[in-house]
C-alpha cells in the first residue's frame, strides 16, 4: 500500500526516524480538505507510545477534513542546513502515515495534554501546566495520529559520511 523509498541508500534506519519525531518540535500536517484539495497545518506534536498527538480547537478546517477523511500524514524536518556554495541542503526527513482520530475519553486527552505541556514546558512546574490546562480545557481537542507506515530521508551528502 505505501511505496517504498526509490534512493533506499539514503533511508534513515527506523530507530533514527522516531529520535527525529521525539525531538522535533513542529511538524507539518496533511489532510483531504475542501474541495479535494490537500490541507496542510505546521503544528506542535507530541510523539508517544508509537503516536502522534496534536491539539487543536474544537472546530475548523482541521477537524472539519479528519471527520471527512481520517487519513493523514505529518512530516517533520530534523535537519535542515542550507550549503549555498554547493546549490543543495543537508537535511534529515521524517514523514508518518496513518489515521487520525478525536480523542473522547477525558482520561486519554488528559494524559496527552498533561505530555504534550510537559514536553513544551519542561522547566514550568506542575502547578502552572494543570492550571493553564484547566484554563483552556473547554476549548480543548486532542488529536491522534496512529502510525501505519513511518519512513524517513537524508541528503546523500549525509549517507556518504555515515558510509565512511
Amino acid at each position: 500500500m505505501f511505496r517504498q523509498m526509490r534512493r533506499k541508500r539514503q533511508e534513515l534506519p527506523r530507530e533514527e526516524c522516531l529520535e527525529i519525531l521525539r525531538e522535533g518540535t513542529s511538524g507539518v500536517l496533511a489532510l483531504l480538505g475542501d474541495g479535494g484539495y490537500p490541507y496542510a497545518v505546521p503544528l506542535s506534536y507530541l510523539y508517544a507510545d508509537g503516536k502522534i498527538y496534536f491539539h487543536s480547537a474544537r472546530a475548523g478546517h482541521k477537524l472539519d477534513a479528519l471527520r471527512g477523511c481520517d487519513k493523514a500524514s505529518f512530516c517533520v524536518i530534523g535537519q535542515d542546513l542550507v550549503v549555498p556554495e554547493e546549490y543543495t541542503t543537508h537535511f534529515r526527513s521524517v514523514i508518518a502515515f496513518g489515521r487520525m482520530r478525536e480523542l473522547t475519553d477525558a482520561g486519554e486527552i488528559r494524559r496527552a495534554i498533561e505530555a504534550l505541556a510537559l514536553k513544551y514546558a519542561p522547566e514550568d512546574s506542575a502547578e502552572r501546566r494543570a492550571a493553564a490546562i484547566e484554563r483552556d480545557w473547554d476549548a480543548l481537542c486532542m488529536l491522534e495520529l496512529d502510525i501505519e507506515h513511518l519512513s524517513g530521508k537524508e541528503c546523500i551528502e549525509l549517507t556518504k559520511r555515515r558510509e565512511k
